[in-house]
């Protein structure tokens, strides 16, 4: 068996390694388009950054993170009952101090008895009213907040760099593994070559 052929599987798993590295490369580069040999030439990623962004847009606001979802959390009564202490503390606060500099003569006829029995009126009262309060200013940010809009027009407002960044870095390992793959693969298929070689040899 001549020596030169075990270069084939090497050179082959680099030309591997170097198309998926290119291929890679070529998802964000050129940036901006090239005319070539009458072809118009463009990353995927820049060429397509509009469509990508209003697709993301809409994944956005219609499955990761809707109004809906949000204000779900916020009146939840678990949630609802983690402020109440600090309602409570503010409700106290305003009863036992603020009062008496609001109502000075009316502060003089009540007592620890009373003071509890207001704040527990009030606390209920605020209990039952905290969630139409976050109901209907959840309905407001809604008509004024266009959750859709604003990941659109941000994602579309990226510099190819950032873009590039991002998906880098969410992906890195991804990429290096289709590079690596594409090394194995050619060097596999060399080894096919020479072996098929030697065999009609």
């Amino acid at each position: 068996m001549s020596p030169w052929l075990i270069l084939i599987p090497v050179i082959s798993g680099f030309i591997g390694w170097v198309t998926n590295w290119v291929a890679i490369k070529m998802l964000f580069h050129p940036r901006n388009p090239v005319r070539f040999l009458g072809m118009t030439i463009q990353g995927i990623f820049p060429k397509r950054q509009e469509q990508f962004a209003i697709k993301l847009g809409k994944l956005v606001s219609e499955q990761l993170l809707s109004f809906k979802d949000i204000e779900q959390k916020i009146v939840s009564p678990e949630n609802l009952q983690k402020l109440m202490p600090v309602v409570e503390t503010h409700v106290d606060d305003f009863l036992r101090k603020k009062l008496a500099d609001v109502f000075p003569v009316i502060s003089m006829f009540i007592g620890e008895k009373t003071i509890t029995q207001l704040k527990g009126h009030f606390l209920n009262e605020l209990e039952t009213l905290f969630p139409i309060l976050m109901k209907r200013y959840m309905g407001h940010l809604q008509s004024e907040l266009d959750l859709e809009k604003i990941v659109t027009e941000r994602v579309a407002g990226f510099s190819s760099d950032k873009l590039e960044d991002i998906l880098m870095s969410i992906m890195s390992k991804e990429f290096r593994f289709v590079e690596i793959l594409g090394g194995v693969l050619g060097f596999i298929i060399g080894l096919l070559q020479v072996a098929l070689t030697v065999w009609i040899g």
